[in-house]
């Protein structure tokens, strides 16, 4: 949900301003409705030469352990969500790819104005290290999609919530090896 032209920002935080807005009610009373703003977000399912997944083990500074997560970040301001894509890969990998594709866009709370971007990004090249912001802690951990596919099912800290959604429906539907063919481009080795 995007927020409305008529709210006012109320607050203003390092990631999240905070809307507020006077709402007509059904029964035509007023109430004050409320929303958070954040930057939008690209995240990566990336793919090596060999149909290798390339994932972060990584660790915030405020959290102790190391999670699973796809590689990604915040939307710099003016900047287009493919092109931050390519600019997350690279500075947190060091991979580069010139096969992209938008998998999926979403808004994944309502009352946040979140567009989470999540591309695939295949035949994925490393040219160069990784350059980490001072906040990021970020192995790089090559799997299979079957790996994937358990990560997201055992690991409770893995990040890519919208990601193991998709996996858990497709396999709900018995539709697995379709998704799995839809991540690859092609059928895989």
């Amino acid at each position: 949900m995007k927020i409305p032209p008529q709210a006012k920002k109320v607050f203003s935080g390092v990631i999240f301003d905070v809307y507020q807005w006077p709402q007509k009610m059904f029964d035509g009373s007023q109430a004050t409705f409320e929303m958070l703003k954040r930057p939008d977000t690209v995240q990566i399912i990336a793919i090596d030469e060999n149909d290798k997944i390339l994932i972060a083990e990584e660790r915030q500074p405020s959290m102790d352990k190391f999670f699973y997560s796809l590689f990604g970040g915040r939307i710099d301001v003016g900047e287009e969500p493919l092109t931050s894509a390519k600019r997350e890969l690279m500075e947190e990998s060091g991979y580069e790819s010139n096969d992209w594709q938008l998998l999926k866009e979403r808004q994944p709370v309502i009352k946040m104005d979140w567009t989470i971007y999540t591309f695939i990004a295949r035949n994925c090249k490393k040219i160069k290290d990784q350059n980490l912001d001072a906040g990021e802690d970020i192995k790089i951990k090559v799997i299979t999609f079957e790996e994937l596919v358990d990560i997201t099912h055992q690991d409770e800290n893995f990040s890519g919530r919208g990601l193991v959604y998709e996996i858990m429906k497709a396999q709900s539907l018995g539709k697995l090896d379709e998704f799995k063919q839809k991540i690859f481009g092609e059928p895989t080795k």
